[in-house]
């Protein structure tokens, strides 16, 4: 076992793995929530332990040798194969824990409760405690360390946040089946859907900045509630269309309460996505909820397609 005392520290190989992902030492630091000074020293360590540069250094930053590649390559594993005994151990110890969870309403209401399901057969003994929001206050709670894990809609995840892709869905528009859009064989087009207010979600919503961002200039909305469930509910009650992931709005789809609108030369697919703070990596029973949540899962049920132009 000679050659094991050649083999640098977790703490080494982590500064070796995000300098070079960034490209920079000062970039690492940041990651690693240490100083320049101490990146660069641990680099220099490894590097003198095992005999071999694995960075080449530059004005510009630094970036990997021939050599260092293959290193790189090896320390991720290791780095990932002691992350996995980590979340293993602090697994066995979970008994009696509250795990904190930030959910947008999308996700809290059409996903997270399977995931729950799950996660509860896993962990037993571990109480979710799930805090539904909007993405800008899910995005809050995690840079803030007030919760272990967070899930979100919006497209924009702070680069001080680490995120992962969950699942996908699609922001579609939904009239009652009394609208007269909902009669339209041939659909509407986005010069006709940004004229038209709207019930929509409040400003900081994952859906509403997608909104945003595929229709600028769009009318102000005739009212804006601060929940899919709230939306959903007044959209059918008063009448008016409204724009919904198409996650929130199947039971609606398949009764016939809502139908699908479609929308000739728009389409507005997005990814949900789960973010954590790099300071406090999941762990034990959040690191399964992140496991469990980028499984496929079963597809919900489906409401009627829109018929053919």
């Amino acid at each position: 076992m000679q050659s094991l005392h050649r083999i640098p520290s977790l703490e080494q190989l982590s500064a070796l793995t995000a300098a070079a992902a960034h490209g920079s030492m000062g970039a690492a630091a940041r990651e690693l929530g240490i100083s320049q000074q101490a990146v660069s020293a641990r680099i220099s360590a490894a590097e003198t332990l095992m005999g071999l540069a694995v960075l080449e250094r530059s004005s510009g930053g630094v970036r990997p040798t021939g050599q260092g590649q293959l290193v790189l390559a090896w320390a991720e594993r290791v780095l990932e194969a002691a992350r996995d005994l980590g979340d293993g151990i602090q697994g066995m110890d979970a008994s009696g824990r509250t795990l904190l969870v930030a959910a947008s309403n999308t996700i809290s209401e059409a996903l997270l409760p399977q995931w729950a399901t799950r996660l509860r057969r896993a962990h037993p003994d571990v109480a979710l405690q799930v805090e539904p929001g909007n993405s800008r206050s899910v995005i809050e709670a995690v840079t803030n360390g007030a919760v272990d894990l967070g899930y979100v809609e919006t497209p924009q995840i702070p680069r001080g946040l680490r995120s992962r892709t969950v699942a996908h869905d699609e922001l579609i528009v939904v009239a009652p089946p009394d609208h007269p859009w909902a009669r339209r064989r041939r659909g509407i087009d986005t010069a006709e859907l940004s004229m038209t207010p709207l019930i929509l979600r409040e400003d900081g919503s994952g859906t509403r900045t997608h909104i945003q961002q595929a229709l600028p200039g769009h009318a102000s909305p005739l009212h804006t509630l601060a929940s899919t469930a709230a939306v959903r509910d007044a959209a059918r009650t008063m009448g008016v269309p409204t724009i919904l992931s198409s996650l929130a709005v199947v039971d609606d789809l398949a009764t016939g309460r809502l139908v699908r609108v479609k929308v000739t030369d728009l389409s507005m697919p997005r990814a949900l996505r789960a973010i954590w703070n790099p300071h406090q990596r999941p762990r034990g029973p959040a690191a399964e909820l992140l496991r469990i949540s980028t499984q496929p899962s079963r597809s919900p049920r489906r409401g009627p397609r829109v018929p053919p132009a």
